[in-house]
């Protein structure tokens, strides 16, 4: 089979997840080539593992001192010029499209009528489950940003919709807690993020951003150039994260048993949902801003305990090659089965009120679709 891979560049947690597919797919023996837009070509790294990858300008997202610019959002955006890669991109040779929230690959694939199974955080929110603030904009982007002929969503669970645990990397380090915290705010400034930092000097902070141009040191804090290798090392050796509300990096702390601090980016209604979940699962603790006294609270808190994921990259990549793709029960059923969650967050997750309609919660663990 033959698979051509559309990956949103704009967010790290997008290729984080096309990582672990890619490594899944190739174990399947299938054949990828991978496509990315959202970023410029320069702007990505740690890319070997996929290939002589490609890359569009597609449509990004502008933000600004952690928040959502929505006028540079839609001004430096460029339709014409996604109508004209969607034009170009020739999918004749290929068998499925998968697409992580990617459009130039997910309309080229409508326009052919070429099968597009979308597999994102985002197809998520096409569901029942925990939304902050969400306009009529947000749902037609989540619907029609990038369309596919199927959808399967990632979230920290199912909420009784066909909705899949989170894909989050096979651990090849070995988990401590060394006391230190990792700290990875890309949305804010990092002058504004040291200020915030340096006031607590008995805490050990490795902070990784991308306006750091070198490694440096700032008292307590260590400045961390972004790399994927370094950035893994201290989130397996780290006592809790302070983050910015994706999706990518928080799966991987609970699942390695880190403590959470989030700051939701302010306009991005996923983000701001991804926060609220969490919170109402009792995995993260949050700010509206770089708040002195939230950090203080946070550090004096203990951790939960960690969530058991499976190895859903390697479950999706066998269902995909087994071509039925219009049954997904069983892989539904299977993944959530394995998922182990600490007695308190089942507690919670059970609580949580529905958000739109009637939300039957039967099981945490084995409720049937």
């Amino acid at each position: 089979m033959k698979i051509l891979y559309g990956v949103q560049g704009t967010g790290n947690g997008h290729i984080s997840r096309a990582r672990e597919m890619a490594r899944a797919l190739g174990e399947v023996g299938a054949e990828v080539d991978f496509l990315f837009s959202g970023r410029a070509e320069d702007q990505y790294f740690d890319m070997d593992c996929f290939g002589d990858y490609q890359t569009r300008r597609g449509l990004t997202f502008v933000t600004e001192d952690g928040q959502l610019n929505q006028w540079k959002t839609l001004t430096q955006n460029r339709p014409l010029s996604l109508f004209r890669d969607v034009q170009k991109l020739d999918l004749s040779s290929y068998d499925l499209v998968l697409n992580d929230f990617e459009p130039v690959s997910a309309w080229a694939a409508r326009r052919q009528k070429v099968h597009c199974i979308s597999l994102s955080h985002q197809n998520a929110f096409l569901h029942d489950v925990p939304k902050v603030e969400e306009r009529w904009s947000d749902r037609l982007i989540t619907r029609y940003f990038a369309p596919s002929s199927l959808q399967l969503g990632v979230h920290w669970y199912h909420f009784n919709h066909m909705i899949l645990p989170p894909i989050v990397p096979s651990s090849e380090h070995a988990i401590i807690n060394d006391g230190s915290i990792l700290v990875y705010l890309p949305f804010e400034r990092l002058d504004t993020v040291l200020h915030l930092l340096t006031r607590f000097n008995e805490t050990k902070f490795y902070c990784f951003h991308p306006e750091a141009k070198q490694d440096e040191e700032y008292n307590n804090v260590s400045v961390r150039q972004l790399h994927r290798e370094h950035f893994h090392h201290h989130l397996h050796t780290c006592s809790g994260v302070i983050g910015n509300g994706g999706f990518e990096l928080p799966s991987e702390a609970i699942s390695l048993g880190k403590k959470l601090l989030l700051k939701p980016l302010h306009g991005q209604y996923e983000q701001q949902s991804n926060v609220m979940t969490l919170e109402l699962m009792g995995l993260a603790q949050s700010m509206q801003y770089l708040s002195p006294s939230s950090v203080r609270n946070w550090l004096d808190s203990k951790p939960v305990g960690h969530v058991n994921i499976p190895n859903v990259a390697t479950a999706v990549a066998k269902w995909l090659m087994a071509g039925d793709w219009y049954h997904c029960d069983e892989l539904w059923q299977q993944l959530w089965s394995q998922v182990e969650f600490p007695e308190t967050v089942e507690d919670a997750v059970l609580e949580i009120p529905p958000v739109r309609g009637e939300i039957r919660h039967r099981t945490l663990i084995t409720g049937s679709y």
